[in-house]
């Protein structure tokens, strides 16, 4: 087994977000999701449940109809079909998502995608 570290080559994009998978094992899917400060709101409607925490910076998200600020340590459980979108970010803000596949199928074509 390789040892590997989450603050290991962080490069933050110029725009957007990059989202860099940490494990796929069987309906489980670890990212690790670097963002930058120009953030192009999109919307998500995920099959998978996702848990999400900030580790690093500051972001400020709308799930569904509510607007959540997130500071460092902030996390929230995204269950499947929840409307979220990313609306600001601090440069580097760094986060640790969790999706939950409902088989594991899904998950291994969610890392091939």
């Amino acid at each position: 087994m390789t040892l590997n570290n989450l603050f290991a080559s962080l490069n933050t994009p110029t725009r957007g977000e990059r989202f860099d998978t940490l494990l796929a094992h069987r309906n489980l899917v670890i990212e690790r999701i670097v963002s930058s400060a120009d953030i192009e709101p999109v919307d998500y409607v995920q099959e998978q449940d996702e848990w999400v925490l900030l580790l690093r910076g500051g972001a400020v998200m709308q799930v569904a109809v509510e607007t959540v600020t997130l500071g460092e340590g902030d996390y929230r459980f995204l269950p499947a079909g929840t409307v979220h979108r990313v609306l600001r970010c601090e440069a580097g803000t760094l986060w640790l998502a969790i999706h939950l596949h409902p088989d594991a199928g899904a998950a291994e074509a969610a890392t091939q995608a």
